[in-house]
């Protein structure tokens, strides 16, 4: 496994912020996530988060939507996440799980920790887990030594940054934007104000997500993060695509773009 430590380390030894890539398991199917996920790490990509499928995806725009409803439709289960989990991170890219919390109760949280861990899995992203009630999911990742990602945004409190950067220990996750995911024609201004906040509180990295889309809009991002967060921008150029092996070439030409961007 390779730790968001290292990864985080190797950036800032760099001087450039880490590029972040999502895609959910199971999409564009169960082996092409996995094949999709690689093609983003030979393009650049520091770090992927793979998307646990749900039902109700509270915080994804309607291309994640699509992307995870066709996920569904494939039979995608925890087990494949796992897989894709594994699969990834063989590429020696740190790799996340990003799910809400629905999932990791109904499979049993220390379950879900070890089984992740024994895939090779970096960590978690839980965006609707609050710090008020993640202690026990804390607990079971320490046990297993994986890190615990939660979010902030531009409405969040002082007070709550606070609680939110304690629950965290791989790196927090700044959400531009007040809304749901989808690459946009500029990333709201609010997000280098909540950066800035959020680091008066914390040492950890801070990442920033919605809203990219572009090179350029990654360089600017990572002008002052410590991570550009990149996820419907790459799904949307799966789902235009006429196969799965057009679908990587397009991501593979955008990711370098984008890894071009976070080293301005």
């Amino acid at each position: 496994m390779t730790t968001l430590q290292t990864v985080f380390a190797k950036a800032k030894a760099d001087n450039r912020a880490a590029l972040v890539g999502y895609l959910p398991a199971g999409f564009p199917s169960k082996d092409g996530a996995i094949a999709a996920a690689t093609t983003l790490v030979e393009a650049g990509c520091d770090v992927i988060e793979i998307g646990l499928p749900y039902s109700d995806p509270l915080m994804d725009g309607p291309t994640i939507q699509d992307a995870v409803h066709r996920s569904l439709v494939n039979g995608t289960r925890i087990a494949d996440v796992m897989r894709t989990v594994e699969g990834v991170a063989a590429t020696g890219a740190a790799t996340l799980v990003m799910t809400y919390w629905n999932p990791i109760d109904k499979y049993g949280a220390e379950r879900f920790a070890r089984d992740l861990a024994n895939a090779g899995g970096a960590g978690t992203i839980t965006p609707d887990l609050t710090p008020e009630e993640s202690e026990p999911w804390r607990a079971a990742s320490a046990g297993a030594g994986i890190d615990t990602v939660f979010l902030v945004a531009p409405s969040s409190t002082e007070q709550r940054i606070k609680a939110v950067v304690d629950c965290c220990t791989g790196f927090v996750y700044a959400a531009s934007l007040m809304g749901v995911t989808g690459a946009r024609e500029s990333v709201n201004v609010a997000a280098e104000g909540l950066v800035q906040r959020t680091r008066a509180h914390t040492d950890l990295p801070v990442c920033v997500g919605l809203g990219v889309g572009t090179g350029d809009q990654a360089a600017e991002v990572a002008a002052y993060a410590d991570g550009v967060i990149v996820g419907s921008a790459f799904i949307r150029r799966i789902l235009d695509a006429p196969d799965e092996a057009a679908g990587r070439e397009s991501i593979a030409v955008l990711a370098k773009d984008m890894a071009k961007g976070v080293r301005r």
